[in-house]
């Protein structure tokens, strides 16, 4: 995939993340464009590399969005102090930044979002959809 191809991803990934926090908390911060746009494309390139089924690549997809949203909490949330998010109230959270009931949360967001890339990918590009319906054409 070309990186103008890649870049269009990170966009559309980016917008849809921030859609996905202002329909659930009403307000979001321009740092979850950027993670929502790294998220949508590294989510789906690993995903098609693992040779694994949507189930699996949403689970894969939901760990690659923790370890990223551990990351981000780290540098935006304790470092830069931004307070974008703040799990510390949450069951078995690490550092106030991730927390079990976040991760099982972007386990049907990842499937989402790894269904729509690889439609994207297919409408935009012209590339092949990399996940098939067995009897189904490309």
């Amino acid at each position: 995939m070309k990186l103008w191809q890649r870049a269009v991803l990170f966009y559309i990934g980016g917008v849809l993340y921030v859609a996905v926090e202002l329909a659930y908390r009403g307000w979001s911060h321009p740092t979850m464009f950027l993670l929502g746009g790294l998220c949508f494309v590294l989510a789906g390139d690993l995903g098609r590399r693992s040779g694994l089924g949507l189930g699996g690549r949403a689970v894969l997809g939901a760990g690659v969005i923790t370890v990223l949203e551990l990351l981000t909490g780290l540098v935006v949330n304790r470092w830069l102090g931004l307070g974008v998010w703040d799990y510390s109230t949450q069951p078995g959270n690490l550092l106030g930044q991730i927390c079990p009931g976040f991760c099982l949360a972007w386990v049907p967001l990842a499937g989402a979002g790894i269904l729509a890339e690889d439609c994207l990918r297919l409408w935009l590009f012209g590339l092949p959809r990399q996940l098939r319906r067995p009897g189904l054409p490309g």
